[in-house]
């Protein structure tokens, strides 16, 4: 069977070449973030006992809300900016979720540094936002603009991707209603969000359409259990439910 190399990523349009009648395989070469991304993953996944808890959350409120703070604080902000804000101050009353085991000890982080996933021309990468529970939602929003922006022009910096402690990857973006994310090395859960969905839900005597979004918390359970995390996702809904307490 002919082989065929490719130095840049495979179309996915390209259809097998034949070579002397036999079908030819095509090969595309792994970049150096993906290696490296994969042999992390595969580490996670093979040391880290992970739970999933999934929960329902209504963004309608926060979605409405974007419009009218884009022109109050002239920055533009995104539904990532939200959650990344959310999953700050939930982090700062459930810290374990930042925690990282340490022999038989839980060394909790002193810094609460969120990742969150870009898909950029060189692979996924994960951008930090330092001391994010410092950072009011405008200050996240421009951040999450200029590590974005870095990311999808290929000049992050180390010091831009290092120091994660709580992960971050959105797909709803993408279509995606719902789906488990791996734990990155670094971090002990990752919140996975998907696509908001106009639902219809009662509303009192009528029914009303809300945009119903999926979360789910991928947690490694050597460091917390089951009725903690499930607290920490509740308190994320209700901060995602009422935008206002985030200010």
């Amino acid at each position: 069977m002919a082989k065929t190399f490719l130095t840049e990523p495979m179309n996915t349009d390209i259809d097998s070449n034949t070579t002397g009648g036999e079908p030819s395989e095509s090969f595309t070469k792994l970049t150096r973030i993906q290696k490296l991304i994969g042999q992390r993953m595969l580490k996670s996944k093979r040391t880290k006992p992970c739970f999933y808890i999934e929960s329902k959350v209504d963004t309608t409120d926060l979605i409405r809300l974007r419009p009218k703070l884009r022109k109050s604080l002239r920055v533009k902000i995104t539904t990532n900016a939200f959650y990344i804000r959310a999953l700050a101050l939930a982090v700062e009353k459930y810290p374990l979720m930042a925690g990282k085991l340490d022999g038989d000890y839980i060394r909790i982080a002193d810094s609460i540094n969120i990742g969150f996933a870009v898909s950029a021309p060189q692979g996924l990468v994960v951008p930090v936002i330092k001391q994010a529970n410092t950072k009011t939602l405008a200050q996240i929003a421009r951040l999450e603009k200029t590590l974005t922006d870095k990311a999808r022009s290929n000049k992050l910096t180390l010091e831009d991707m290092e120091a994660e402690t709580v992960a971050l990857s959105n797909l709803g973006v993408y279509g995606i209603d719902s789906f488990l994310g791996i734990v990155p090395p670094p971090a002990s859960t990752i919140l996975a969000v998907g696509n908001p969905i106009r639902t219809p839900v009662p509303d009192q005597h009528r029914i009303a359409k809300r945009k119903i979004t999926s979360l789910t918390l991928a947690v490694d359970n050597r460091i917390i259990d089951e009725f903690y995390a499930a607290s920490f996702l509740r308190l994320i809904k209700e901060l995602l439910e009422d935008p206002q307490k985030m200010f």
